[in-house]
């Protein structure tokens, strides 16, 4: 095994006996690139790789400070970086421990509705997504012709602004080193992350609930009546514009709701 190999899977191979096999994506040659984490996971299945791509057009300055809010702000540590070869940066997170890929994708969400909520959502991209696709694009490829995906430094990634690519194929013991720098996050530190998304989920929920909730009607004598709060639950559940973690959360507060 080269030491791109292994560097690959420590932070996103399988990680523990209960994660789902997948086959080793740098079995072949040590210049190979690293392919795909989980490759073939299903829905609700869990993983260890998380990644969040900002394109259409590349911004690094917008995800620089996701990078930087990661470890200054949620006190984790620093994602990778990569460049995808055709248009877009990602940072990569790698979890210590295999999680289910709703609460993955939750976290992602979270992050790009505090740092990214300001851009338009078809410009981000996700893994895991919705859909159950787990499997991101793979890093160290040639995309098309002259264009490679590949990890970069955080000084370089500026660098690569306006064309997210390498002009030729990354070098093995190059991107080994910057795979070496980064660390997985621990189960602790994924324990605080889920108890601040689901603040947030929480917030968002009451904030959905007065978005939806009608104006007070008034009984004969004038005085005003609230209005049911199972129909405003019932709103935000049936929203389909609404993020999954935000319908999942009022749904749970339907079900205690008072009848």
């Amino acid at each position: 095994m080269s030491r791109l190999q292994a560097e690959w899977q420590r932070l996103h191979g399988p990680g523990t006996p209960a994660a789902p096999r997948s086959p080793d994506p740098l079995s072949r040659d040590a210049r190979d690139p690293p392919g795909q984490p989980e490759a073939g996971a299903l829905a609700g299945e869990p993983v260890r790789s998380l990644v969040l791509a900002l394109g259409r057009p590349p911004d690094w300055a917008a995800l620089s400070a996701v990078w930087r809010a990661v470890q200054d702000d949620w006190g984790l540590p620093a994602p990778g970086i990569a460049v995808d070869g055709k248009g877009a940066f990602q940072l990569w997170f790698s979890l210590a421990q295999p999680v289910p890929a709703t609460e993955a994708h939750a976290f992602l969400s979270a992050l790009c509705q505090q740092h990214l909520g300001h851009l338009p959502p078809q410009r981000l991209a996700l893994w895991p997504d919705l859909d159950g696709h787990h499997t991101p694009p793979p890093v160290g490829t040639q995309v098309q012709a002259d264009q490679w995906s590949a990890f970069v430094a955080p000084d370089l990634a500026p660098v690569f602004a306006d064309t997210p690519w390498l002009d030729i194929a990354p070098n093995p013991e190059g991107q080994a080193e910057l795979l070496a720098r980064l660390r997985s996050i621990t189960p602790a530190a994924w324990r605080a992350v889920q108890a601040r998304v689901q603040a947030q989920v929480q917030a968002r929920v009451q904030a959905r609930v007065q978005q939806v909730q009608p104006a007070p009607t008034q009984a004969a004598d004038g005085t005003p009546q609230d209005s049911d709060p199972r129909r405003f639950l019932q709103g935000v559940m049936d929203d389909a514009s609404a993020p999954l973690a935000l319908r999942i959360e009022a749904a749970k507060a339907l079900l205690h709701a008072p009848r």
